[in-house]
């Protein structure tokens, strides 16, 4: 059968006898001798059927066309110089092939040529219906290698290097709505009653701690049933980890070589150690979001209390009523950004008010440190509040100074969204530059303004920093995302391990002792039985291999992926059932198709 992958030959194997497998990626007849490239999942291979030095191949080689499955037995030989191909890893070499075999032939007109360049441009919503099709595509099986490459590694470390064990959580457990919708099942034994689908492996990653399993890790499936995104899928992968005895410093050291291994192994590259620490307050100050790309400058500067008493009522009323002035510089921003793209219909104003903002605020800093603005901003400032403006942000002649005014929470994603957007416009980001940092000190909790309750950050299950345990409403979290260019990938916390700090956790975020009991009794009860101090981390897998690969969907690096629409294209799922089975569940649909 076979002797090699195509992808592996290389001149060492020159004048050996070769039985190799695949598809046609294309056939050429050039003069009389036909060419074949013969694709597997390790690359492409050139064929040769001559019919002066290979005749039995010949009549076969003549009929087969792209996508066609074969069998090729031949002998490897030297290209001659005038052929070489350098930009394939087999470009030095070819196979005469003695025989080829049809195994099997395509029966119907391709939906689009999978060796194409432009196979790339084909609409996602044919490339997944035949998904099978997409993933012979050179850069879809490179993808999945690579995914599975990163898994090997995570493995190998945690395992050889580390001391961790693998260990399977169940897939069908019981509902805890605190996070985003639940996936439910219905049981058929017990009727009337439901599994949920998991979120996260959470519950029971802290019981295996509560087992004495100190070192523990899986790669989870979870599922959570939300609105997508492109670096969202309602099943998803993560790499779960869970460590007792160990310190907020340990953890994240540990984290680190992970990850620096997991960068050395697939991509050869060195990451500099240690990863940067910045707390949630800092980087929402900055950069106005808690996953900042830092890539490139562009920090965001506070000046509420430099405006809060100006003749400029936007600024002053914003103050007063507990808002935030905040201000974007932009280095040569004059130059590189017109009064058009600030102004009503400009698409940095479009950007800003997408965001919430009711627009856009700006100074131009011209020669001798003039300030080039509206009157109603320049004629109500004094010159004590330009000079701190000017000396806060550091502004020189040719910087543009771009103001956000109002809540808090607006200010920040409209200058964050900004600042992404004027980073990409003004080429600030070196696509070839890796930041990885940690932001840790996050708020235990967040104001539901729909249910008029706090509701954990992270989940209710992470630990606050001892020096807040009094005040849990305003506590710091011990809790730490990891962030690469601008995107997080893993996140986790040191957790609550005693029950009297988890009851009273619970409390904080509304939940009644009968509701807690009910909802998670059986953890408190384990708090009771000697649970050790731990803490974890989980890792989007999808979005970290997506990275890795450079590319911009998480979709690309799923073997078979759901829409935006949460469908599967290839299956049609999510399908309607019999009645029966619905019988058998207790289970009766209220949905109406509209008529």
């Amino acid at each position: 059968m076979r002797t090699h992958y195509c992808g592996e030959l290389r001149g060492i194997h020159t004048k050996e006898t070769v039985t190799l497998f695949g598809w046609v990626d294309r056939q050429r007849d050039h003069g009389g001798v036909i060419f074949i490239d013969l694709r597997d999942r390790t690359g492409t291979i050139q064929i040769v059927s001559d019919p002066q030095r290979t005749p039995d191949s010949y009549t076969v080689a003549e009929s087969i066309r792209n996508e066609y499955v074969i069998k090729v037995t031949g002998k490897v030989s030297q290209r001659p110089d005038e052929s070489l191909n350098p930009k394939i890893t087999t470009g030095e070499i070819e196979v005469y092939a003695e025989q080829i075999e049809l195994l099997n032939a395509v029966h119907k007109q391709l939906p689009f040529v999978v060796s194409s360049a432009d196979a790339e441009l084909v609409r996602e919503d044919v490339r997944l219906k035949y998904r099978y099709l997409d993933l012979r595509r050179e850069s879809m099986s490179q993808n999945l290698q690579l995914r599975h490459q990163v898994v090997k590694a995570m493995r190998r470390f945690l395992e050889d290097e580390e001391n961790f064990i693998e260990v399977e959580t169940p897939i069908l457990t019981r509902s805890t709505p605190e996070g985003a919708r639940d996936y439910l099942v219905p049981s058929r034994v017990n009727p009337g009653e439901w599994y949920a689908l998991p979120q996260s492996p959470q519950l029971f990653k802290q019981l295996l701690m509560v087992s004495g399993m100190d070192r523990y890790y899986q790669i989870a499936r979870c599922f959570r049933d939300e609105d997508l995104r492109a670096d969202r899928q309602p099943e998803f992968t993560q790499l779960d980890m869970e460590m007792s005895f160990m310190s907020l410093d340990e953890i994240l050291n540990l984290n680190e070589s992970l990850v620096c291994h997991i960068f050395k192994t697939v991509k050869n590259i060195d990451l500099p150690r240690p990863f940067p620490r910045l707390t949630y307050a800092d980087s929402m100050m900055k950069y106005g979001c808690d996953r900042p790309d830092t890539r490139f400058g562009l920090e965001l500067v506070d000046v509420s209390d430099v405006v809060k008493d100006s003749g400029f009522k936007v600024f002053s009323e914003t103050v007063k009523n507990g808002g935030k002035v905040k201000i974007l510089p932009i280095t040569n921003g004059n130059d590189a950004i017109s009064n058009v793209r600030i102004k009503p219909g400009g698409d940095l104003f479009n950007e800003a008010t997408a965001a919430g903002a009711k627009g856009i605020a700006y100074i131009r800093v011209r020669e001798n440190y003039e300030l080039d603005t509206i009157g109603a901003i320049k004629d109500n400032l004094t010159s004590e509040q330009k000079q701190e403006i000017l000396n806060r942000t550091g502004a020189k002649p040719g910087h543009l100074l771009l103001f956000g005014a109002g809540d808090q929470d607006t200010v920040n994603k409209s200058l964050c969204r900004l600042r992404l957007v004027i980073g990409e416009l003004m080429g600030l980001i070196d696509s070839e530059k890796i930041n990885l940092l940690w932001i840790t000190d996050f708020p235990m909790f967040e104001w539901n303004p729909e249910e008029k309750r706090l509701e954990a950050l992270h989940h209710p299950f992470t630990a606050p920093n001892p020096e807040d345990i009094n005040d849990l409403a305003n506590a710091r979290a011990l809790a730490y995302d990891m962030v690469f260019n601008g995107l997080e990938i893993g996140g986790g916390s040191l957790r609550i391990y005693q029950r009297e700090i988890q009851e009273k956790v619970f409390a904080t975020i509304g939940l009644t002792p009968e509701e807690a009991d009910s909802k998670f009794g059986f953890l408190l009860e384990a708090f009771e039985y000697g649970t050790p101090p731990h803490g974890g981390i989980a890792y989007g897998l999808d979005r970290l291999v997506m990275l890795l690969a450079k590319e911009e969907s998480i979709r690309d690096v799923i073997a078979f992926p759901k829409t935006q629409q949460a469908r599967c294209l290839l299956t049609d799922a999510p399908s309607s059932v019999d009645t029966k089975q619905l019988k058998e569940l207790n289970v009766a649909s209220t949905y109406k198709p509209k008529s």
